[in-house]
């Protein structure tokens, strides 16, 4: 069951990897390793998810813990419960964007920190492979259930400015979407798109980065006339954003668009990943902000922002945290925030989108590889000329256009972006360099 042990969560297919047995005996293995007392516990809506609650519960309680079961809930609902209700740490069940046969946890420490792979998941991951948590003898640990949706929709609409209701496409992918945004629902005219809770995902994938699950967001869109649409993931801790043309908003923009309006409020540091184009940078600095490029990863960008006292990151994947929720994502706050932009300076998304729109990227491109140091070697040796500098891979930037080159944590991948100021430039550079990642 190794493999099941993963960067930044614990993930595998039911029941081969992940069965109700090995939940109990990871819910062990994490009060062994983090001697916590209470901790929050929520699921998405998967059928397996409450089966595999009552195991971990069992597990964990069994060790002596305490926990608040919140239900059903998106899982930035789960890291605010973590932070609001002051507990140890917790857990969400989820496999996020991963087919129906899929499911895992992601895991937290208290104020919703999270433990990644080089945090504590491998510990976790030999406590559990040994059997190695100590025998409880004492009282079992009880379980309390506890409803946060009321709070945290109360919580991220403090923070809508908005002179009207705007209409909105929402895609919920039949899944944990419409919890995330039930507190603020009814400040918007909302069209649902795939509402129904339905954890064999039947329409499309509940995943934004795959652009053709948002093909009938698009649609829907231009159909209607919205504002904008929205379209989540499974878990509800990414979304993917479409502009009232029906127009797929490329996610680092969409950071810059957030930045604009909590910049508004005063200055402030924000954190954009190191894929971002230059553009979101150049926007977070011309309204005031102070702007700080941070590497790829959750657990990464979580850490940078406490280290920098950052009020806000985004990141190419569609993840887009706040310190306002823990410190972590929160799509509400994110949906809220353009929102805010469209009323305060009345102008429409795509008009809003189109200055960001300055220079030609190629998107995160992947390519299998036999030999990723000695791509990397030669990448190193090539480009000695530009300023060159390795937050999280290679990245090396001269006046026209930058790239990064970075390996896949779990794959014999390395992952390319590349953008310029005009296509010609960016075509040739992707040509040059894909010819020494692919031979």
């Amino acid at each position: 069951m190794a493999g099941i042990f993963k960067a930044y969560d614990i993930r595998g297919i039911l029941p081969e990897q992940i069965n109700e047995k090995i939940a109990e005996d990871i819910g062990r293995a994490y009060i062994e390793f983090l001697g916590a007392k209470k901790v929050v516990i929520g699921r998405d809506m998967r059928p397996h998810s409450i089966n595999l609650f009552k195991a971990l519960s069992k597990g964990i309680t069994e060790q002596g813990a305490d926990i608040i079961d919140i239900g059903m809930c998106s899982t930035p609902m789960s890291y605010y419960a973590n932070g609001k209700l002051g507990a140890d740490g917790s857990l969400m069940i989820t496999a996020s964007h991963n087919p129906a046969e899929w499911n895992g946890f992601k895991l937290c420490r208290e104020s919703a920190i999270p433990i990644s792979g080089a945090t504590g998941i491998a510990d976790i991951e030999r406590i559990f492979l040994n059997k190695s948590w100590k025998k409880y003898s004492g009282a079992k640990g009880k379980t309390t259930c506890y409803d946060i949706a009321p709070e945290y929709g109360a919580h991220i609409r403090k923070f809508a400015k908005l002179d009207r209701k705007l209409k909105v496409v929402a895609d919920f992918a039949n899944a944990m979407g419409s919890y995330e945004i039930a507190g603020i629902r009814d400040l918007f005219e909302i069209i649902p798109l795939y509402e129904k809770l339905d954890g064999s995902f039947p329409n499309h994938p509940a995943n934004p980065l795959e652009t053709e699950t948002l093909d009938a967001l698009r649609e829907k869109v231009r159909e209607t006339g919205a504002d904008f649409g929205a379209g989540f993931d499974g878990d509800a801790d990414r979304c993917g954003f479409i502009d009232n043309k029906g127009d797929i908003i490329p996610m680092d923009l969409f950071t810059a668009l957030i930045a604009q309006d909590i910049l508004s409020r005063g200055p402030a540091t924000i954190l954009y990943d190191l894929r971002s184009s230059r553009a979101v940078k150049e926007c977070i600095e011309a309204n005031g902000g102070k702007a700080i490029m941070s590497r790829v990863g959750h657990a990464f960008i979580k850490a940078q922002m406490r280290e920098y006292g950052a009020v806000f990151a985004g990141e190419l994947s569609g993840h887009y945290y706040f310190k306002e929720n823990y410190t972590t994502e929160s799509q509400g706050l994110a949906f809220l925030m353009l929102a805010n932009l469209i009323c305060k300076t009345g102008k429409k998304v795509d008009e809003l989108v189109a200055p960001l729109k300055k220079y030609s990227s190629s998107g995160e491109i992947n390519s299998k590889v036999a030999d990723v140091k000695k791509v990397l070697d030669a990448i190193k040796k090539k480009y000695t000329d530009g300023k060159m500098f390795e937050l999280d891979g290679i990245s090396v930037e001269y006046k026209n256009w930058w790239f990064n080159v970075r390996a896949s944590n779990t794959e014999p991948l390395l992952r390319l972006i590349i953008e310029a100021d005009d296509k010609k430039t960016m075509q040739s550079k992707l040509d040059e360099l894909l010819k020494i990642i692919r031979g």
